[in-house]
C-alpha cells in the first residue's frame, strides 16, 4: 500500500460549551515523522486522547489505519495492535524493573504450570531495549534509570509485537526535560522507528526539534487545522506565525545587566544529594541560570535554597537585605522563598482546586478577617487581578473559578508563577519553567520574568533547556558531578558553550 498509514477526517469534539476540535484532518504516511504542533489549549491533547480511545469523537468523524476504518474513541485490540502511544508521563512504574513494566501490558512468559519464566522474560526485554543502543539493566527499578532510558523502555513497551508491521507510534512531548545529549540520542531512536517503515506522530512545542526531526508538520490552533506543510518549506518565524496567528519575533535574548548590584541572596557550601559544596551570590535584578546533565545536581539547587528538598541538606543561606544572620540550609523554608517546581502536575497544583484557590494558597493568612474567617471576595479579587497580570486564558468569563485541571499546561504554569509572584519575594526560583508550553506562552513567560528582574527581583532559572538559558539568563553556572564546573556570562552564553560545559568537552 502507498496511502497513508493513518488518516483522520472531520474530527470534532465539544466539551459543554467549549469546542475543543472542529473538523480536523490529519494524515501520517509510512516512513514519515509527522510533527503535531500548536499553542497550549489548541486541541493537541484532545486529539491524542481520542486516538488513544480516552475520549469519543463527535459523529461524522472518519478514521482509517492502512485503509481499514476504525471507531475513534473506542479501544479495540485490533486498532491498538498498530497504533501505539508514548505519553508525556510515560506510564511506567518506577519501583518496577523494565521486565515488569513491559510485562504489565503484554503479560509474562509462563511454564505449563503457570510459573513465570524469568530467564525468557529477561531475554525478551533485553532484546527489545538493546536495539536502541543504550545500556539498561532490565532487572533494576526504573527509578534508578536516566530519563532517556525510561523513555526508551516506554517506546520498547509500545513497540512490543510490532516488528515488521506498518503502524503509527505517537510520541507526546518525549523530550520535555531531557538535556541536549540525551535529546540527540532519542532523535536517533525515533529515526530508527521511522526507517523501519512505521509512521511517527511527534507532538512537541519545541521549534528546534521540529526542524531537526520532522518531515512534515501539522499546525492546529483554536481546535482547527491551520496548515500541513513540509518542514523544508518553513522557517522558525513562519511556523511561529502559523501557531500564533500573527507576526512574532522568536529570537528572544535578555537585555544586558544595568551594572553591578548588591547581592539579594547568598549561598555557601551547599550539600544535598549529588551536590558537593556549591556556593554562589545572586544580585538584585539578576537572572542566574543553573544547568547540567541529569544527575549532576543542578536540578536540586533551587529546591535546597527554598527549603523544599526532601533529602538531607547542609550549608548556609542568607538574604542580606533582611538579616546579617545566616540561615542553615535545612531551615531555609523559613525564609519564605517561593519555588516554581519542575513537575507542575505532581508538585505545582492541586487538581481538585480552582485556579484561584491554587493561586491564593500561600496568602490565606493575609486574606482572613479578625474573626479568622476567609474573606472570599477579597480572595477572588486578588486571584482575578493576578490572573489578568500573567495572562491566563480560559473559556469562561471568570478564569479564577475554573478548575485548574481544565486549563492548558501553559495556563497552569502561569497560575503557579502568579502564586509565587503574589508573595512579593526578593528571589524567585524556577525549575524547568517552560517545559511543555508552546512558543507563544514561552515568550509570554520570558517577558514576565524579565519584568520581575527589571523591578529588582533576583531570579534563579534551573533548566536543561538551552533555549531557556539563552533567552533568560545573564549568567549561567554549569554543574558537573555535584560542583560548579564553569561560569558563563553575557555574550559568552551560547548553545555550543553550554553543551560543551555540560558534557565536559570544553
Amino acid at each position: 500500500m502507498t496511502g497513508p498509514v493513518l488518516r483522520v477526517a472531520a474530527l470534532s469534539k465539544r466539551f459543554g460549551g467549549t469546542q475543543a476540535l472542529k473538523d480536523v484532518d490529519l494524515e501520517v504516511s509510512p516512513g514519515e515523522i509527522h510533527a503535531l504542533i500548536g499553542p497550549n489549549g489548541s486541541g493537541k491533547s484532545t486529539l491524542i486522547k481520542i486516538l488513544a480511545g480516552y475520549h469519543h469523537a463527535e459523529p461524522g468523524a472518519v478514521a482509517e489505519l492502512d485503509g481499514e476504518p476504525f471507531d475513534l474513541g473506542h479501544v479495540t485490540a485490533s486498532r491498538h495492535d498498530r497504533l501505539r502511544f508514548v505519553h508525556q508521563e510515560l506510564g511506567l512504574v518506577g519501583e518496577l524493573s523494565a521486565i515488569d513494566n513491559l510485562a504489565l501490558s503484554h503479560g509474562f512468559a509462563r511454564t505449563a504450570l503457570g510459573n513465570i519464566r524469568w530467564r525468557e522474560m529477561e531475554r525478551r526485554t533485553s532484546a527489545l531495549v538493546e536495539r536502541f543502543g543504550l545500556g539498561i539493566d532490565v532487572r533494576r527499578p526504573l527509578a534508578t534509570a536516566t530519563p532517556v532510558q525510561r523513555t526508551v523502555v516506554a517506546i520498547a513497551a509500545a513497540l512490543q509485537g510490532w516488528e515488521g508491521r506498518r503502524g503509527v507510534l505517537v510520541l507526546d512531548e518525549p523530550t520535555a526535560v531531557l538535556p541536549p545529549g540525551e535529546v540527540a540520542r532519542l532523535f536517533d531512536i525515533v529515526r530508527e522507528v521511522r526507517d523501519a517503515g512505521a509512521g511517527v506522530l511527534y507532538v512537541s512545542h519545541r521549534m528546534d526539534e521540529i526542524f531537526a526531526l520532522a518531515d512534515r508538520v501539522t499546525v492546529i490552533r483554536g481546535g482547527r487545522r491551520i496548515a500541513t506543510r513540509p518542514v523544508t518549506e518553513l522557517t522558525p518565524r513562519s511556523l511561529a506565525e502559523l501557531m500564533a496567528g500573527e507576526e512574532m519575533e522568536t529570537d528572544h535574548r535578555p537585555p544586558p545587566p544595568s551594572g553591578p548590584a548588591d547581592p539579594v541572596l547568598e549561598v555557601r557550601d551547599l550539600w544535598a544529594g549529588p551536590l558537593r559544596g556549591v556556593g554562589f551570590d545572586l544580585a538584585k535584578g539578576e537572572r542566574l541560570g543553573i544547568t547540567g546533565l541529569v544527575g549532576s545536581g543542578h536540578e536540586i539547587v533551587p529546591y535546597a535554597v527554598c527549603g523544599a528538598h526532601t533529602g538531607r541538606v547542609s550549608g548556609r543561606v542568607r538574604l542580606p537585605e533582611r538579616s546579617e544572620q545566616w540561615t542553615e540550609a535545612r531551615d531555609a523554608d523559613g525564609l519564605g522563598l517561593p519555588l516554581v517546581p519542575a513537575d507542575r502536575a505532581s508538585e505545582g497544583v492541586i487538581g481538585d482546586f480552582s485556579a484561584g484557590e491554587n493561586l491564593t494558597l500561600p496568602l490565606l493568612d493575609r486574606l482572613r478577617a479578625r474573626s479568622g474567617r476567609l474573606r472570599r471576595r477579597r480572595e477572588s479579587d486578588l486571584a482575578e487581578d493576578w490572573i489578568r497580570q500573567v495572562g491566563v486564558h480560559t473559556a469562561g468569563r471568570r478564569p479564577a473559578g475554573a478548575r485548574i485541571t481544565t486549563l492548558s499546561g501553559g495556563n497552569q504554569q502561569k497560575v503557579v508563577m502568579a502564586r509565587c509572584l503574589a508573595q512579593r519575594p526578593p528571589v524567585l526560583a524556577l525549575c524547568e519553567p517552560t517545559a511543555g508550553v508552546d512558543i507563544t506562552t514561552r515568550l509570554q513567560l520570558y517577558d514576565l520574568i524579565e519584568r520581575q528582574a527589571a523591578e529588582g527581583m533576583g531570579v534563579i532559572v534551573s533548566s536543561s533547556d538551552t533555549q531557556d538559558l539563552l533567552a533568560l539568563c545573564t549568567r549561567v553556572l554549569v554543574v558537573r558531578e555535584g560542583r560548579i564546573a564553569r561560569e558563563i556570562s553575557g555574550r559568552d552564553i551560547t548553545e555550543p558553550a553550554l553543551v560543551h560545559a555540560m558534557e565536559g568537552t570544553e
